[in-house]
């Protein structure tokens, strides 16, 4: 009997001690709970974080949090940013790097009445658009430059900025003749409200050559010296691309997860499960390393910021490969 006990005492201290050995990763999403973070939601579900022995908290963004200020302080071990976002935080001292870039494509589009005489983009002049800012203004500001417009007011050399809130009212109540919106998100808010696809125009970022990298995956510079955090890492992509490839295979069950996480209530069925079709399009053909082209081409939209660029000069050191080199191999 005492042996029995030994070896059983022995087996639980060997359990606690595997449980405990579970590395912490804390991650900071950009926005709310919904489908357009499935990836990480599936892989905490499905088990592929704890099969890479990491515990995972996943830290639901908001209106008022911006993952920048989060790591900067140390809430966050990695987040989920927009480039631009990113990347000017490096030019004032925040020393991000893209470790990983599950989004190929970009979903942000400006959505306008078709009744108001919009029929390309030279014709956004003398116009009001609805522009988010916290950082997502950047690629608007360049696409603007590149189209000769400026941002100080409505005339037929520039364009009257609405700082758009994180709705669609300023269109549905015509305050703005376009609006900011997601492939995946306000786009269908604006149709859900009851306006017919043949009402509206829209311009595409990817469509138009301005399109920058979004939610890819950022951590501080310094951590990168550690190996511990590094190997840390590249088994946290490793689970996170796993989750993100099943999401796109099964967008309906991603869509269910999604929703048993969203502590809010906010979301619906519905709006997650066509969320969740729409983001399988900008993740198809990514498997988490970073296209260089593609950052190239957002350092050269950036830099085209006419008198006030995002960013002044191509940042050096602002994404790296190892990660996903050895994450994906």
């Amino acid at each position: 009997m005492k042996l029995t006990s030994l070896i059983g005492a022995s087996a639980l201290a060997m359990a606690a001690t595997t449980a405990m050995a579970a590395d912490e990763v804390t991650l900071q999403l950009k926005w709310v709970t919904q489908a357009q973070f499935a990836g990480y939601y599936v892989a905490l579900e499905n088990g592929f974080y704890a099969d890479e022995d990491l515990d995972v908290t996943v830290l639901p963004g908001g209106p008022d949090i911006a993952p920048t200020q989060v790591i900067a302080g140390g809430g966050a071990d990695v987040v989920v940013e927009w480039m631009p976002a990113a990347l000017a935080a490096r030019e004032k001292g925040l020393p991000l790097v893209n470790i990983a870039q599950p989004f190929a494509s970009s979903g942000m589009m400006l959505t306008c009445w078709n009744d108001v005489g919009i029929t390309d983009p030279k014709s956004l002049a003398n116009r009001t658009l609805g522009v988010w800012f916290f950082g997502n203004e950047f690629p608007f500001m360049s696409w603007m430059s590149s189209l000769g417009l400026d941002t100080d007011g409505a005339d037929e050399t520039g364009v009257e900025v609405l700082k758009q809130g994180f709705n669609v009212d300023p269109l549905l109540q015509r305050q703005a003749d376009c609006i900011s919106t997601m492939t995946y998100n306000e786009y269908w808010q604006v149709i859900d409200a009851g306006v017919s696809p043949d009402e509206l125009i829209t311009f595409k970022y990817e469509d138009q050559g301005v399109a920058t990298l979004e939610d890819g995956l950022y951590v501080l510079e310094d951590n990168l010296s550690d190996p511990a955090f590094t190997e840390k890492m590249e088994r946290f992509v490793k689970a996170s691309m796993r989750g993100w490839k099943w999401a796109e295979e099964n967008p309906e069950d991603a869509a269910m997860i999604v929703l048993d996480y969203d502590e809010t209530g906010a979301q619906t069925e519905g709006h997650q499960v066509r969320m969740m079709g729409e983001i399988a399009k900008l993740t198809a053909g990514s498997n988490g390393a970073l296209d260089a082209a593609s950052y190239e081409r957002t350092v050269q939209t950036l830099l085209a910021g006419g008198s006030d660029p995002v960013i002044s000069k191509a940042p050096e050191g602002a994404w790296t490969s190892a990660i996903t080199d050895k994450a994906l191999n």
